[in-house]
């Protein structure tokens, strides 16, 4: 057990598992479970191998998916899945050409989804201005990624792959134009879904130490510096490790918000948001 967990935190936080800790999650319930393992061993995947997928995969995940909380059970996502190659193919060009989108077996289109609720309360003959409003489509958005997040843990359990994929936001009314979506409607993101190519396996990603994310009892930043100064290290040993270029975290996340070009292209998104339905008043 002690050494499962010391090689899972090792690839994710790239130190050693801390002797203290090692101890209290031998005897944690939530560091035992399978769940655990599979939440650590998250990696995103582009490199599938062309099996379609067991009869049912899908409906699983879905009720995976709708199993997660939902605000005032609104409910209010839905998901498209993509099987035709010949459709996946166009997708993987309005995404930004990756290549993963045509080659993985299912894409799933997760889509932010207030029609639903407008047609419910237009047959009951009642209004409906409070989806209108901004904190309406929040909810859409939170629950539609607390749903895929479901539905990406059982999938990964299943010994399957997956990589989302935010690209799907580069072209949003066109999505919407081939996805026929209703207004009221947006997808989000996609997400790639299939079994991982062994011979490209996928590493587990380093992420931020947990003191720059884990606060106590008030927001605290006076170790923050150090902590990106150290991730930026391991963040660059992980880039030296995949045959890619170094880099500085530090540097290419501030290179990423310091002009609207770091957006590529989706600084028009709140005007494609309100193109497809969606007022946020």
């Amino acid at each position: 057990m002690t050494d499962r967990l010391s090689s899972l935190w090792q690839q994710r936080y790239r130190t050693l598992l801390p002797e203290a800790l090692a101890e209290a999650l031998t005897s944690n319930p939530v560091s035992q479970s399978a769940v655990f393992d599979a939440l650590l061993a998250h990696r995103s995947v582009r490199a599938y191998l062309p099996d379609t997928l067991p009869e049912g995969t899908i409906e699983a995940a879905i009720a995976a998916a709708q199993s997660a909380a939902s605000s005032s059970n609104l409910q209010c996502w839905s998901v498209i899945a993509v099987e035709d190659p010949v459709r996946r193919a166009r997708f993987a060009a309005l995404c930004g050409n990756q290549e993963h989108i045509a080659t993985a077996p299912v894409f799933l289109v997760w889509v932010a989804d207030l029609s639903r609720l407008q047609r419910l309360a237009i047959r009951a003959g009642e209004t409906h201005e409070a989806l209108d409003y901004a904190e309406s489509f929040l909810i859409a958005t939170i629950d539609t990624a607390l749903a895929a997040q479901n539905a990406v843990s059982a999938l990964e359990a299943a010994g399957l792959g997956t990589v989302y994929i935010g690209g799907l936001r580069n072209h949003p009314e066109e999505i919407a134009e081939k996805l026929t979506l209703p207004e009221g409607c947006v997808g989000l993101f996609g997400l790639c879904v299939g079994y991982p190519d062994p011979e490209k396996p996928a590493s587990i990603k380093p992420r931020l130490p947990q003191q720059a994310v884990l606060h106590r009892e008030h927001y605290d930043a006076s170790t923050e510096a150090e902590c990106i100064a150290t991730y930026d290290a391991l963040d660059d040993a992980f880039q030296k490790e995949q045959g890619l270029p170094p880099r500085r975290w530090s540097e290419t996340m501030v290179r990423r918000i310091a002009t609207k070009a770091g957006l590529h292209g989706r600084d028009t998104m709140l005007a494609s948001l309100r193109a497809l339905g969606f007022r946020l008043k």
